[in-house]
């Protein structure tokens, strides 16, 4: 029975070839399987075909989402999150996991729900990629990853620059839910990225790594680096738009009351002067009395609201 086979590549001496069967091309050098973690033939493929320490065999098949390495008697394992697709969409907000495997001349991948950076991967060894090595292959898998992260980064930032020239523009606010959405993206994101360079930094650090994965390892830890700065940036330019988007309400609603006590404090002292109980007040014996004093209280008002017109 073959297991969850979703894609397979093997090197050959044409080069780098597709392959539909686990057992197809098993001459040649390198072979890459990437499996349906889900389909219940691949853990019985994965105990029956290979040699795998228990750790690195775990590894591939656990469940958790964490971000994780392992290395023993020179076979890689990895766990690196990746945002999940759908069959009606390529991409979702929903992460999931890529587990890597990488043997002498073999590499598994698998995950449990589709991974968008799987079907890229595929697509780049159908347009030519040379997979002719474990290094490759990781470099590849690795590589596809931090594209698809620095495309989000970039749209975070693009998003957040086109709110901030609206905003500055005063041709609209961006609503302050929407910003809460992008921030939590943001949040997403930063722990994405910090967790995967965290994990390779692990890799490159561990001195059971095959010397063959260590520049791999060593140039993806720069690339997130750079890519968890941009993220840092980016959070403190939201941080910054969701301050001053705060601090201009809080303007507006003290402008709006200010205006209003100050357009009320000319009527509430004429009323206050009609009101007093005295001998001798003017229009007191008038039918007119009430109409006289409404007309001088609301003149009062227009008068204070074209003084604060005039006013630069």
């Amino acid at each position: 029975m073959q297991p969850g086979l979703v894609w397979g590549c093997a090197r050959t001496d044409e080069g780098t070839v597709l392959i539909e069967e686990c057992d197809d091309r098993k001459e040649a050098g390198f072979r890459w399987l990437h499996f349906n973690l889900a389909d219940d033939r691949t853990p019985r493929w994965l105990e029956r075909s290979t040699k795998l320490p228990r750790p690195i065999h775990d590894l591939m098949l656990a469940r958790e989402t964490h971000q994780q390495v392992i290395v023993e008697d020179g076979i890689v394992g990895l766990v690196l999150q990746d945002f999940e697709r759908d069959f009606d969409a390529a991409e979702t907000s929903q992460i999931g996991a890529l587990h890597i495997v990488i043997a002498p001349g073999l590499m598994l991948t698998g995950r449990y729900h589709p991974i968008r950076s799987a079907d890229i991967i595929r697509q780049r060894i159908a347009a030519g990629y040379d997979v002719r090595d474990g290094a490759a292959a990781l470099n590849l898998a690795v590589g596809t990853m931090i594209d698809g992260l620095s495309q989000h980064v970039h749209g975070l930032a693009h998003g957040i620059q086109t709110a901030e020239d609206e905003f500055l523009n005063e041709r609209m606010n961006p609503a302050t839910r929407d910003l809460i959405a992008v921030r939590r993206r943001g949040a997403r994101l930063h722990r994405l990225v910090s967790g995967m360079r965290a994990t390779l930094v692990r890799l490159e650090k561990d001195p059971d790594l095959p010397g063959i994965f260590l520049p791999v390892a060593e140039l993806h830890v720069q690339r997130l680096h750079a890519l968890d700065t941009d993220v840092a940036s980016t959070q403190a330019q939201l941080r910054d738009e969701l301050d001053l988007q705060a601090a201009q309400k809080t303007n507006q609603n003290l402008y709006f009351l200010s205006v209003i006590s100050a357009l009320l404090l000319p009527a509430t002292l004429v009323t206050g002067f009609f009101g007093m109980n005295t001998g001798g007040l003017p229009f007191a014996h008038t039918q007119a009395g009430t109409f006289v004093a409404a007309l001088a209280a609301i003149t009062s008002s227009v008068a204070t609201w074209l003084l604060l017109r005039r006013r630069p």
